[in-house]
């Protein structure tokens, strides 16, 4: 499964879903799945037998008919075949299982989501067992041992052979059947978590609201009390998730250190070959870099908002000042004079932006969605007196790791759904073009986790930009906006109150947030306090009014429950986006990357299928290396916000700037 969070839209904050591996796609269980290796594997261990048996055979041969070097020598590479033959056996056998339990386990993890019953507990129960019988088989003590007397050997295995055993390592090691008590409560601790969030009655004036609801009064409403109200309603769920969130602490970090993972953060960041120190101090450099600019919007913002309220500008910006209900993006401050797009999509249905996004796609060459996406998918918010609730986050499902590919949104007509229809599709055509043969089971999924999160992000940015919204007959007319230098100006506002913003948010807050949870095991008494100094510090915001620790404001936040300790991938995708759109636009295209047209142009296409076919079975960096010919940078990102910063230092001229450094 793909989360989507780069908009924190009520509910598109991370966009993608799968089964339990990679690129943070997984959910996992089955109902009546076996509970431990597949009834196959006296057969798989038979057959290794029998390989080690026969080679036995030719090495006494060769021992008699040749001489002693010259034997010796042979006698080796027989020995490797052996082991690459018993390498396949055993993958193959497991893929298999794996696969299986997979289809089944997402089956269960999708009604918990898409039909949440107050009372009814019948699909919590059937996912608590469908994860239980996928981690049993994942976590197998078989399995990890296996894996590692292969791994031992790894330099007489073929590369895919050495990448697909160290990522089932990687998958046991977050349900180990070492710490068997420990994986079946976290399962049931996990669901009831993720049921208590999205099972949670809103209310604003006594009266029951959505999400939806209140991110539409946080970007209209002008009355500050009336914004208060709302940003603390809701902020009222994290009370309800505190406690369980402590239990979550506890028993993420004791199931990863079963298998030698010093904290459940660590074992997150490994799937990219790092440690904590070094994902943190990436993460650290990122928003550095970006800090000159960002403290540019900060002061903008500061004044313009000031003054949009008739009040005095303040030291910091108030949280229930701002049109999101984390300070994460910023962009409905600002209107493009000649750029309607919230207008053009009034006219519009949730079903045609769904099927626009596609075309798009199609008109890549990629191939259209199956009939099954739209048969199977939740698209739309559930009716009223539907009598039943469904996470209101955006994401985007890989059910079976095949064909069957879903979304779970709550669209409506505006520009934000709009960006973020673009943002799943590109989950789900990720997921299509690694479901291939040539990929094994469990390298379908990103080269990592930002890789998923980019494409989906960068797709979305390309339908926002005037050309495309022209072409596609989403601008008066159907004519191509004239771009003075007053609407270059605003778009590129748009996109920095977006991306931008949501650098020290992802990079900065979330991560040190998260890490501090897990790696240092920050007490429950501290957090409400210790998140405020880190949304402070970072994104320079501050609450309304004190919040002491009978909240629990960072639980509002969905990947704090339910993706946890992976928030990072989200700000690195953006620089990668910025990286992979400056690389089409002056490359492919030919354009400005600031005003492009992706439409129609198959040759786009050809280049992200090369970066998405693979999927996991090529190391990311390689895939940076030979795709854009260079490391992940925030210079293209920059780059394309310098105008930007030039109007903002003379916007700011005379104003004082309070952002601390980081």
């Amino acid at each position: 499964m793909s989360s989507s969070d780069p908009h924190g839209h009520a509910g598109h904050d991370d966009h993608a879903h799968g089964a339990g591996h990679g690129g943070g796609h997984g959910h996992e269980g089955h109902d009546d799945a076996p509970s431990g290796p597949p009834a196959d594997w006296a057969r798989i261990r038979n057959v290794g037998a029998l390989i080690v048996l026969l080679a036995t055979v030719v090495l006494l041969g060769l021992l008699i008919s040749c001489s002693q070097p010259l034997a010796e020598l042979e006698a080796k590479r027989v020995e490797s075949l052996a082991r690459v033959a018993l390498a396949d056996s055993f993958l193959k056998s497991w893929s298999a299982e794996y696969g299986r339990l997979c289809a089944e386990a997402n089956e269960a993890e999708w009604l918990t989501n898409t039909k949440i019953v107050e009372g009814d507990d019948t699909n919590a129960r059937r996912n608590d067992a469908a994860k239980a019988a996928l981690a049993a088989f994942v976590g197998s003590e078989r399995v990890i041992a296996t894996c590692r007397d292969l791994l031992a050997r790894a330099p007489e295995l073929a590369p895919l052979q050495v990448r697909q055993l160290k990522a089932i390592l990687y998958l046991a090691a977050d349900k180990p059947a070492t710490a068997k008590e420990l994986v079946a409560e976290r399962i049931s601790a996990e669901t009831r978590q993720t049921e208590a969030l999205f099972g949670y009655t809103f209310k604003l004036d006594g009266k029951e609201v959505t999400t939806n609801d209140l991110d539409r009064l946080l970007k209209s409403e002008t009355d500050l009390a009336r914004r208060q109200a709302a940003w603390e309603a809701s902020k009222a769920v994290g009370g309800t998730l505190k406690d369980g969130l402590e239990n979550l602490q506890r028993l993420r970090n004791g199931t990863v250190r079963a298998l030698g993972y010093p904290d459940f953060f660590a074992y997150q960041v490994s799937e990219y070959g790092m440690t904590s120190d070094e994902m943190l101090a990436l993460n650290d450099r990122l928003v550095r870099e970006l800090r000159p600019l960002y403290r540019e919007l900060h002061t903008w913002a500061r004044h313009e908002l000031a003054q949009r309220y008739g009040v005095p500008v303040p030291e910091q910006l108030p949280a229930h000042w701002l049109p999101n209900r984390w300070s994460q993006d910023w962009n409905a401050l600002t209107e493009v004079a000649g750029v309607d797009l919230d207008g053009a999509l009034k006219e519009k249905t949730p079903q045609w932006q769904v099927e626009q996004a596609e075309r798009f796609y199609v008109s890549l060459g990629f191939p259209s969605l199956p009939r099954s996406f739209y048969d199977k998918s939740s698209l739309f918010p559930v009716p009223e007196g539907a009598g039943w609730k469904k996470n209101s986050h955006a994401s985007a499902w890989h059910m079976d790791l095949d064909q069957d590919v879903r979304s779970l949104m709550s669209i409506e007509s505006n520009s934000e759904w709009y960006e973020t229809t673009h943002h799943e599709l590109g989950h789900i055509y990720y997921y299509l073009c690694y479901a291939r043969p040539e990929v094994p089971l469990i390298l379908r999924a990103g080269a990592n986790r930002a890789y998923h999160e980019a494409v989906g992000t960068m797709m979305g940015l390309a339908a926002m930009q005037p050309r495309f919204m022209a072409a596609i007959g989403l601008t008066e007319g159907g004519k191509v906006p004239v771009l003075t230098d007053e609407t270059k100006r605003q778009l590129l506002l748009r996109d920095a109150l977006n991306y931008v913003v949501f650098m020290p948010w992802s990079c900065g807050v979330m991560t040190r947030f998260e890490h501090e949870l897990y790696g240092a095991e920050l007490p429950k008494g501290q957090w409400n306090r210790r998140w405020w100094e880190l949304v402070e510090k970072y994104q320079g915001v501050v609450p309304p009014a004190a919040r002491g620790e009978e909240f629990c404001d960072a639980a509002t936040k969905t990947h704090i429950n339910d993706d946890a300790a992976q928030y990072y991938d989200y700000g690195l995708s953006f620089v990668l986006l910025f990286q992979l759109h400056d690389h089409i636009a002056r490359t492919i295209l030919e354009e400005d990357p600031r005003d492009t047209n992706y439409f129609g142009r198959k040759d786009v296409g050809d280049f992200l299928k090369k970066i998405l076919a693979p999927g996991a079975s090529v190391d990311w960096r390689e895939l940076m290396r030979d795709s854009l010919g260079e490391e992940l940078s925030a210079v293209p990102m920059l780059r394309y916000f310098e105008p930007l910063k030039a109007w903002l230092e003379e916007q700011n001229k005379g104003r004082r700037h309070t952002l601390a450094d980081v």
